[in-house]
C-alpha cells in the first residue's frame, strides 16, 4: 500500500513508452501501479486492474497525443474501472489535452470538440483534470469539476538563462500567443515581437510580416504547441531574412505530425527545445531537438494536491534583474 503523508495514494499510468510516468513516480516515492491494458481482436478497449484502489486518491497519467481517439478510450474506460472499484477520488493527469485546438466554434456548423471532451470525462466519473498549457483559457470554463492548468515556462526559462543569451527577443508566432510571449519576456527584461499571419486553411499559415525589432537580436519563438510546423518554419525563414542572429524555438507540446522533422530542419532553425508532455518517437529525435522534462512541475503539483496545497504558487513568474 502506497502512502503520502498519511494518505493512501495509487499513481497509474497509461503509457508504457513515456518516460514521464517513471520520472513523476520516482518524484513522489510510489511505484508506478499495475493494470492489464489489452484489445479484442476487434480493437475493443480491456483494462483490469490488478490491484486494490478502494478509498485511495488515484492519479492517471494519460497524454492524448496521436493516436488521439485511442488515447481518449483507454483514459475513459480506465476512468470508469476506478469508479466501479471505489476508488475515493479520480485524477486524471493529461499534459496534453486532444481535441484543445476545436475550442470554439469557427464556421455556423462546426462543433466544440474540447468541450465534448470535457463532459465525456466528467461523465467517465473524473473527480479532477490536471494539464499543461491548454491551448486556450477558456477551456477551464468546459468543466463542473476542478481543472488545474499547470504551466511549462519556468522548465523553459530556466533552461534559456543557463544559455545566457544576448540582446534577446522573444516572438509571439502570432497575436494569440502575445500574452504568453510578454510573460516569458518579463523573465529576460527582453522586448516581444509578434509574428503576423493569416492562416488559409487548418494547419496551414502565411506569413504576413513582423511587428518588432528583430533585427542583429538573438531570437527566442514561443509556442503552445507545435504540429506541422508549417507556421514555426514559416515564421524563422522570415525572422532570419529580417536580421535575426540566431533562432530557438521552444514549445510547450512538440506533436510534431506528417512532414514536421523535415521542416524543423531548415538552417534557419538553430535549436528546437520541447518538454515531454507528448512522448517522442525515436525517429523524431533528431539533434536539433532538446527535450526538458515536466516531471518535477506536474509531480510537485500533485504532491500539493494531496496536501489540500495550492498550485498557483509553483508558477510565479519574476522579472530579471536588468544586470544579469
Amino acid at each position: 500500500m502506497a502512502e503520502i503523508h498519511g494518505k493512501m495514494v495509487k499513481f497509474f499510468s497509461l503509457n508504457p513508452e513515456h518516460d514521464l510516468g517513471d520520472e513523476i513516480s520516482k518524484y513522489l516515492g510510489i511505484p508506478i501501479s499495475n493494470c492489464e491494458l489489452k484489445r479484442f481482436s476487434d480493437g475493443e478497449v480491456s483494462i483490469n486492474i490488478t490491484e486494490t484502489v478502494r478509498n485511495h486518491d488515484v492519479f492517471v497519467l494519460q497524454t492524448t497525443s496521436s493516436p488521439v481517439n485511442e488515447r481518449y478510450m483507454e483514459l475513459l474506460i480506465m476512468i470508469d474501472a476506478l469508479k466501479r472499484a471505489s476508488a475515493n477520488s479520480i485524477n486524471v493527469i493529461m499534459p496534453y489535452y486532444g481535441y484543445s485546438r476545436q475550442d470554439r466554434k469557427a464556421l455556423p456548423r462546426q462543433p466544440i470538440s474540447a468541450k465534448l471532451v470535457a463532459d465525456l470525462l466528467e461523465v467517465a466519473g473524473a473527480s479532477r483534470v490536471i494539464a499543461m498549457d491548454l491551448h486556450a483559457a477558456q477551456i477551464q470554463g468546459f468543466f463542473n469539476i476542478p481543472i488545474d492548468n499547470f504551466e511549462s515556462a519556468l522548465v523553459l526559462v530556466q533552461y534559456f538563462k543557463k544559455k545566457k543569451l544576448k540582446d534577446l527577443v522573444i516572438v509571439a508566432p502570432d497575436h494569440g500567443g502575445t500574452t504568453r510571449a510578454r510573460k516569458f519576456a518579463l523573465c529576460f527584461n527582453a522586448p516581444i515581437a509578434i509574428i503576423d499571419k493569416r492562416r488559409d486553411a487548418p494547419n496551414k499559415a502565411q506569413v504576413m510580416f513582423i511587428i518588432g525589432e528583430v533585427s542583429n537580436k538573438n531570437v527566442i519563438i514561443l509556442d503552445d504547441m507545435v504540429d506541422t510546423a508549417g507556421t514555426i518554419s514559416a515564421a524563422c525563414i522570415a525572422l532570419k531574412n529580417a536580421g535575426a542572429l540566431s533562432i530557438h524555438v521552444a514549445c510547450t507540446h512538440a506533436i510534431l505530425s506528417g512532414d514536421a522533422i523535415n521542416k524543423i530542419s531548415i538552417p534557419e532553425i538553430d535549436e528546437f527545445v520541447c518538454t515531454n508532455t507528448v512522448p517522442l518517437t525515436k525517429e523524431k529525435r533528431i539533434d536539433k531537438i532538446k527535450v526538458l522534462s515536466i516531471a518535477s512541475t506536474l509531480g510537485q503539483g500533485l504532491l500539493n494536491i494531496i496536501d489540500g496545497k495550492p498550485v498557483s504558487d509553483l508558477f510565479i513568474y519574476k522579472p530579471d534583474d536588468k544586470s544579469n
